[in-house]
């Protein structure tokens, strides 16, 4: 654990130890009867508890501490939304089919709040003992009710009826008027009232059981107020002048005002009880695309049926017990389990506001972007630059500005292009894609786009995209039925001397020009001709009715991706034997070895053939930044793999994959980037795209970000055989080896770039 910074105790992970006896039920075992796979769901949770750690550790400037408390209960919600909810949908169909280590859907959701419920309290914790008293040594006070002085009461109040009197909207609930829907992760205020004639007993100062606390509870009126998403979570009293007494900046949380002035909203009634409540709603909607006529319209109408999901989780700040939580329960049909008294604020996203105070001395040093040295003359056709060499951007080390989106914008504008073809997965509101392909579509260039309305928790964004490109005159399609479109390519087929000649874009992120200032992701600009070619079969495969299946360098899913990936894993096993039969030592640079980047992995096929390559003696290097169903380290099994992830100011998005192919020196090894993660659905149930890279200046620049990576000291966590990460320590005695990944390579590329090639803001 990192003495820097509180510890965080290790997950609760039931059947964790590697060697489990044959003849009980801990999952798929081997004939050893060693437990071959880490549940999926607590890997996940051990994921966020990496996310978390970033918050308690006290290297991290403070303002970055509170976006990571932002950023872990950000996943979490998504997490409960997701993954709990299908497993409380399994759970309502009685699917009794058992995770890959033993566990039943019931008993998974158990040990999910196990295991939720002490992060929980570290979260608080950080923030009440640890953040809150940072800020304020920097002038920001973050202030209960309780707090504030008359003075700034008076403020709060005024703030309250002047912006939130007019907009709230107490619902009551009575004979006339049923119990209120509850929308999904909305923080909203309970309230119990009573005319003035009656007894006002405090109810949770009421003794009973066996629901009669909830009898208690209906003895009053209960009404629900909404607090309003649209207004800051955290509300400065001290306007937009920092105050010159040295009180700083004042914020006062939105839901305490609320608190403190509902006798606004029930004049003559008698408030018995007041407190703050949030629904989580299940995001995990079945559909059956197979049978659908239209898409888009089935999209349309999860959206709607997703907005009245059944409840997965009631979050409370008082004693689930307490009345007016037993009510919510039995209106919301959830379980005493299903309640979680959360030990701090109920919303820690509205932390966002804060973390974007002016005080660049609490954040992370900021980072400009480079332009990559092969784009740096921005005047230059970036197309005969593509023609004399693939050229390879990595961000947000360099700019995706000056490469990604200036190569559509060209194509966009120039005469030359006659057809744009791209996928777009996520993208932003704002993104400068969409006026130039629109512009390009409407100076009658063919345009097609794949939206792809299935991307989680951004379908409706991409329906309205989706919309507002077809008035446009673009080419819309919504991709293959069963399968979401993952790639993230652009094909551009431009009119030359020589003839027709196409350039790619494949990259490993999203066309999101925010995203790609905060994740590390590559691109590759190419018009090698084979490459195109084999991205032109795709979008024929994705747009028309095209059976190709044959595709000479691109891996592309779930074509030919599944087949390859374990070829080659084969093939290292292979070059293994012979290499042991030359005699062959562990410490010998060339010994086989595969090395892969990626976002998750729990794919079983891929997880059993690299156990089958470590017995073999194949050196296997796996960095996955989150969830890792894979054992490493368990003797006669995976000795020789290991598996790290790497947490810090950006997040880890790429995917790159080495495999040595018996190479010495001869430039037999072979690189390779793109969208997918070694998991079943980007093998199966995904369109994904895998490019080599062949460029041996390129390939460098891989097994730099590679080597790098693996021998981080400061951002690196190695998982254990049980399915516990632990952090890295840097030496002491080494200063070089408190400098983690992110910051080495913004030195690096710094250092590398040419004076001018620096992004302007």
């Amino acid at each position: 654990m990192n003495p820097l910074s509180p510890d965080i105790p290790p997950l609760p992970i039931p059947g964790t130890s590697p060697d489990k006896t044959p003849g009980t039920n801990h999952g798929e075992c081997d004939p050893q009867g060693r437990v071959l796979f880490i549940n999926r769901e607590l890997s996940w949770l051990e994921f966020n508890r990496r996310v978390l750690h970033e918050a308690l550790d006290d290297r991290t400037p403070l303002l970055e501490r509170v976006a990571f408390l932002a950023i872990f209960n950000s996943n979490l919600d998504e997490y409960f939304q997701k993954r709990v909810g299908g497993l409380k949908r399994q759970v309502a169909a009685r699917v009794s089919k058992r995770s890959p280590d033993g566990l039943t859907a019931s008993e998974q959701i158990a040990v999910i709040r196990e295991a939720v419920i002490p992060m929980l309290r570290l979260q608080a914790d950080c923030f009440e003992k640890v953040v809150k008293p940072g800020l304020v040594e920097q002038g920001i006070h973050l202030l209960k009710w309780g707090q504030l002085d008359d003075e700034q009461r008076g403020r709060a109040s005024e703030y309250f009826r002047r912006n939130l009197f007019p907009v709230l909207t107490p619902l009551a609930v009575d004979p006339g008027h049923p119990f209120p829907f509850i929308s999904n992760l909305s923080t909203s205020m309970g309230v119990l009232l009573s005319d003035p004639g009656e007894d006002d007993k405090h109810p949770k100062d009421r003794p009973g059981d066996n629901g009669e606390n909830v009898d208690e509870a209906n003895r009053y009126c209960f009404a629900r107020v909404k607090v309003p998403a649209v207004l800051p979570g955290w509300v400065r009293l001290d306007g937009e002048n920092v105050k010159e007494d040295g009180q700083g900046h004042l914020f006062v949380n939105l839901e305490q005002i609320i608190r403190h002035n509902l006798g606004e909203l029930f004049q003559g009634m008698k408030i018995i009880d007041a407190q703050p409540f949030r629904v989580t709603r299940n995001a995990d909607v079945e559909r059956d695309e197979e049978d659908a006529e239209d898409l888009l319209e089935l999209i349309e109408q999860e959206l709607r049926d997703r907005r009245f999901a059944q409840a997965v989780r009631l979050e409370v700040s008082d004693d689930p017990a307490r009345p007016m939580n037993r009510l919510l329960a039995e209106q919301l049909d959830l379980r005493e389990q299903e309640i979680y008294q959360m030990p701090g604020e109920l919303e820690f996203t509205d932390l966002w506001a804060i973390h974007s105070l002016n005080k660049p001395e609490l954040k992370c040093e900021p980072w400009k972007p480079v332009i990559p040295q092969r784009l740096a003359d921005t005047e230059a056709d970036i197309f005969s630059i593509i023609r004399a060499g693939d050229v390879l951007a990595h961000h947000p080390y360099e700019s995706f500005g000056a490469s990604v989106e200036r190569f559509i914008h060209a194509a966009a504008t120039d005469p030359k292009v006659i057809a744009i073809k791209l996928t777009l997965y996520r993208t932003s509101g704002d993104s400068p894609f969409i006026p130039d392909i629109i512009r390009a579509a409407e100076s009658g260039k063919q345009v097609v786009c794949l939206v792809e309305l299935k991307a989680r928790f951004d379908e409706e964004r991409n329906v309205q995209l989706a919309h507002r490109l077809e008035k446009a005159g673009v080419h819309v399609v919504y991709g293959v039925v069963g399968l979401k479109t993952h790639t993230k390519t652009s094909l551009v087929v431009r009119h030359e001397a020589e003839g027709m000649r196409c350039y790619a874009h494949i990259g490993t992120g999203n066309y999101h020009a925010k995203t790609a200032s905060l994740y590390t992701d590559l691109s590759l600009f190419t018009a090698d001709p084979v490459i195109t070619s084999d991205l032109v079969e795709l979008f024929h495969y994705l747009t028309g009715m095209s059976q190709a299946r044959s595709f000479k360098k691109l891996l592309i899913a779930p074509t030919n991706l599944r087949s390859r990936l374990i070829g080659m894993i084969d093939r290292e096993v292979e070059h293994c034997n012979a290499w042991r039969d030359r005699g062959g030592n562990a410490d010998d640079p060339n010994r086989p070895t595969i090395i892969a980047k990626m976002n998750s992995l729990e794919d079983r096929a891929i997880i059993r053939k690299l156990y089958d390559a470590s017995q073999a003696g194949v050196r296997i290097k796996l960095i996955v930044r989150g969830f890792c169903t894979l054992r490493p380290g368990v003797p006669g099994l995976s000795d020789n793999i290991t598996v790290q992830s790497v947490i810090g100011r950006f997040l880890e998005h790429s995917r790159i994959f080495f495999f040595h192919n018996d190479d010495a020196g001869e430039g037999k090894a072979e690189y390779y980037i793109g969208s997918a993660d070694w998991m079943y659905r980007n093998l199966d149930n995904r369109v994904e795209c895998i490019t080599p890279i062949t460029d041996p200046a390129l390939q460098a620049r891989l097994k730099q970000i590679l080597d790098i990576m693996l021998v981080d000291q400061r951002q690196a966590w190695d998982l254990q055989a049980d399915g516990i990460y632990v952090q890295r320590q840097p030496d002491p005695d080494d200063p070089d080896t408190s400098i983690g990944t992110h910051q080495r390579l913004m030195d690096l590329t710094r250092k590398e770039s040419a004076p001018q090639a620096v992004e302007p803001k």
